[in-house]
Formats: C-alpha cells, sequence, structure tokens
C-alpha cells in the first residue's frame, strides 16, 4: 500500500466531509435521546462506504472512456461552477 496515496486520500476526502449534510444529519441522528450511538455511528459508516464504493466503481467505469486530464478538467470546472452557483444565490 502506498502510504503517501492513501494520506493524500484520506485528508482529502476527510476535509471535504467536515461540516457538510452527511456530517450534520448524522449529528442530528446521534443528538436524539433514545437512539443507539452506536446504530447511528454503524448506519453512517455503511452509508458513507457504499456511496464511497460507488464513486470508485463510476470512476473506473469512465476513466475506461475518458482520458484522466479530461476528467481533471471537468471536475475543476464542476467545482468553479458550484462555487459560482453558491456564490450567486448567497
Amino acid at each position: 500500500m502506498d502510504l503517501k496515496l492513501f494520506a493524500t486520500i484520506f485528508g482529502s476526502v476527510f476535509l471535504a466531509e467536515l461540516g457538510d449534510k452527511t456530517q450534520l444529519a448524522t449529528m442530528l441522528f446521534a443528538a436524539k435521546g433514545e437512539v443507539s450511538k452506536w446504530n447511528v455511528f454503524l448506519a453512517a459508516s455503511a452509508a458513507l462506504v457504499v456511496s464511497t464504493a460507488i464513486g470508485v466503481l463510476a470512476g473506473q467505469f469512465v476513466s475506461s472512456f475518458v482520458s484522466e486530464k479530461v476528467l481533471h478538467w471537468i471536475a475543476g470546472l464542476g467545482f468553479m461552477l458550484i462555487g459560482a452557483w453558491t456564490l450567486w444565490k448567497a
């Protein structure tokens, strides 16, 4: 296992997930007194694992048709458009 690559991916995903809708929803479920915190943790973890697996499989599939450079451009443009739209709506 390439630890440098692992750390890069972990750090990127970790920072991207901080404070997003997923974390806020998980916090709301955990805030309910009658809910098992382990149940919330396991369900949220399973959901993230499944959504990540879908992302990996989709990335593998798309990369067989589109070059990595083009994918980087599309992702960058997508993030810029989302940022511009967010600023426009603010």
